[in-house]
């Protein structure tokens, strides 16, 4: 799909509002696009919004289990439990 190329290469170039408004029109269209679900993930993570990112993947692992939103969600769950061990130890 074109747009979904589209909005890989924005989040690349780090153009990632403009992605992430391109996935949402796409997802209003097809709230079926488990890739949609996932490049959105990755916008949001090259944003450092954990929350959204992490959403977002959860969605796209809803709709394909054995997708790449499974791999990416792994990675940062264990990148963000690196960097707030901090948290547990108070």
């Amino acid at each position: 799909m074109e747009r979904l190329e589209t909005a890989r290469r924005w989040i690349y170039d780090g153009k990632t509002d403009e992605a992430i408004a391109l996935l949402d029109a796409l997802l209003r269209e097809n709230p079926e696009a488990d890739e949609a679900f996932y490049l959105r993930g990755n916008a949001y993570r090259k944003k450092s919004d954990w929350q959204q990112a992490l959403n977002n993947y959860l969605a796209a692992m809803e709709l394909n289990p054995d997708g790449p939103a499974k791999q990416a969600y792994d990675m940062l769950i264990k990148i963000l439990d690196f960097y707030n061990k901090d948290m547990y130890n108070h």
